[in-house]
């Protein structure tokens, strides 16, 4: 069921020439590198990402850590089947690919993407399997012609976006009469707002990447006893005390724990972007887009939303 890539700019499909992707109506050529079809020219805003994503690229994969805190998440927030094979699906914003593996396992042909060289990390870890294909491409850009797949997934990468409505809108575009769209967004309320993020990002994000990670690697692990500690008195709020991630309610070891904790609080200071959304704010997404069977709804990661396209 492989699909044929489409230009970004003119949606006329690409012929294969002299090892490139070229569009017959503009004259662009798409290269592949690495293993990688690439149709960005550079990382934009999202260079931070693949600074993360490529230094710990296992990092957050089931198969890693030998626990299902992925696969957990994907299934609780989409509410799609264990099995889906024969269906076409894509996926934006992989990073190293900790849904990626749980896509792959549900039999599904999936079309996996993310801005930045994360994807590198991606294929580093799935690109082996036969039902996987992975890309380099803009979410405001996706080289497809639109309405070919069954199913669209964005999960962790709406807010970090310039325009999260024009991201949404275009991830809808790509679903077929009768497909299904599943996404989450941080949330935007008095509650959430009150983390240490947003009072450090206004500095951090404007630090280079490579400073700011070298950073967070010395800091994190000082923190992280205290951090524990008021997680186990405190729960989830005692967790917010601290200017960190820390993740030791989910079980992992204590070195895997470690590099969840500099690798999800390096995540929080670094993004360009970093915008969340109201429930009613998503709800209108889906509503615009002509979406029926809307659920709209608090989630692991702030708000998770899914809808289908109308036959």
């Amino acid at each position: 069921m492989m699909l044929s890539y489409s230009c970004p700019r003119c949606r006329v499909v690409l012929i294969t020439q002299a090892g490139a992707l070229t569009c017959t109506h503009c004259a662009s050529d798409f290269f592949s590198l690495r293993g990688v079809p690439r149709f960005v020219g550079h990382e934009h805003y999202a260079a931070s990402f693949g600074v993360q994503w490529n230094r710990y690229v296992r990092t957050q994969l089931d198969s890693h850590s030998g626990l299902s805190v992925s696969r957990e998440r994907f299934f609780a927030v989409t509410g799609w089947p264990e099995r889906m094979e024969g269906e076409r699906i894509l996926e934006a914003g992989c990073g190293a690919g900790r849904f990626t593996e749980v896509l792959a396992s549900t039999g599904a042909d999936v079309w996996s993407f993310d801005l930045s060289n994360a994807v590198e990390a991606n294929f580093a870890n799935n690109g082996h399997l036969p039902n996987i294909h992975i890309f380099q491409a803009s979410i405001d850009a996706i080289p497809f012609v639109p309405g070919q797949f069954d199913r669209v997934l964005c999960l962790g990468v709406l807010q970090h976006t310039p325009d999260p409505a024009a991201a949404f809108r275009s991830l809808a575009a790509q679903v077929r009469p009768g497909g299904a769209l599943a996404m989450d967004v941080y949330r935007k309320d008095p509650a959430a707002l009150l983390q240490w993020k947003y009072l450090l990002r206004p500095i951090t994000k404007r630090l280079p990447p490579e400073r700011l990670y070298r950073t967070v690697a010395a800091v994190v692990p000082g923190l992280m006893p205290a951090a524990r500690y008021a997680r186990r008195m405190m729960g989830r709020w005692g967790a917010r005390l601290l200017p960190i991630a820390e993740y030791s309610h989910l079980g992992l070891s204590p070195e895997l724990n470690a590099e969840w904790s500099v690798l999800d609080t390096f995540d929080m200071l670094s993004p360009a972007h970093d915008h969340p959304q109201t429930l009613a704010t998503v709800r209108g997404w889906f509503a615009d887009a002509g979406f029926t069977g809307v659920v709209v709804e608090r989630g692991p990661n702030g708000i998770t939303g899914r809808g289908r396209r109308p036959i």
